[in-house]
């Protein structure tokens, strides 16, 4: 059975944006590492258009960044829009019976699936589907913006506390 685990990078005060966050060469190298190993991704459509800068290789990457792109490029990945009526290679689209297609991929496949989106979360952590939350806080207060949980906080209970890259702590919580 596979498990669902949704985190992002997020601030101290609770929001998520990958445009005021930087990522240091550390922290860079653990998401490598991260996606590659996944067994896929489920995407909302907002975070899968912003994703979709990996479909394309830049001349101006890092031999890190050409890494990324490859690893993001291998795993198949859902998206999950009822606006988007196409979507990018490796990928599906889910618009209909969304319950009814992540239990199946629950079911049908093994290993990590990582969720990606607030208001995705939130839609899967209310069907109960969330195994775990990954909080990676990095040392900034952007004050305004999404928040990571969309809704009303799930009762959690901490796993684990872990230091990753130069000035970032992912906090690991499951269900309570």
């Amino acid at each position: 059975m596979a498990k669902f685990v949704f985190g992002m990078n997020q601030s101290l005060d609770g929001y998520v944006d990958h445009l005021q966050m930087q990522t240091g060469p550390a922290l860079f190298r653990h998401w490598i590492e991260h996606v590659r190993d996944l067994t896929g991704s489920v995407y909302g459509r907002r975070i899968y258009e912003l994703m979709r800068y990996w479909d394309e290789d830049r001349p101006e990457w890092s031999a890190e960044q050409h890494e990324f792109a490859a690893a993001w490029r291998s795993q198949p990945k859902w998206v999950v829009s009822r606006t988007l009526k196409s979507v990018g290679p490796n990928a599906t689209l889910v618009s209909d019976d969304v319950e009814a297609v992540m239990r199946d991929l629950k079911d049908r496949l093994t290993g990590e699936i990582a969720v990606s989106g607030p208001e995705l979360a939130r839609s899967l952590t209310e069907l109960g589907l969330i195994d775990e939350y990954r909080l990676y806080f990095h040392p900034v207060v952007l004050g305004r913006g999404t928040p990571f949980f969309a809704g009303p906080r799930p009762p959690l209970r901490l796993v684990s506390i872990d230091p990753v890259g130069e000035d970032t702590v992912r906090l690991t919580y499951a269900p309570a």
